[in-house]
């Protein structure tokens, strides 16, 4: 079992994120190797444009720049101190000129259970 701690911003290290690591970079803080349903991270986007189908339950907060999610039912903007909500089986296309999100997905471990990690 992971034990509580302290996750100061600027210890974190951005990296690609699956096919599209020069739109999105990910910093992890919570997840699978914490032995954890709730996974949480910061990803930074730069002139992003990234199709998805999520495959878990997703909570957004902008923190600084501006994001759009193209969903079926129409496109959700978030500014900074935004949030938005993904249910699990969205089919989405991520926007953003520049941002920085937070994010918390459960399970942590969806990756693994779909076969990609």
């Amino acid at each position: 079992m992971s034990q509580p701690r302290s996750i100061p911003f600027d210890s974190l290290t951005f990296v690609p994120r699956f096919a599209y690591g020069e739109m999105a970079q990910a910093a992890e803080v919570a997840g699978s190797v914490d032995d954890t349903e709730l996974g949480a991270g910061f990803v930074r986007m730069s002139r992003a444009d990234i199709p998805w189908q999520i495959k878990y339950d997703e909570v957004i907060l902008v923190l600084e720049g501006e994001i759009e999610v193209v969903t079926e039912a129409g496109v959700l903007s978030a500014g900074p101190r935004d949030c938005l909500w993904l249910p699990k089986g969205t089919e989405l296309r991520y926007r953003s000129d520049e941002a920085l999100v937070f994010y918390a997905i459960t399970p942590a471990d969806w990756a693994a259970r779909e076969g990609l990690s």
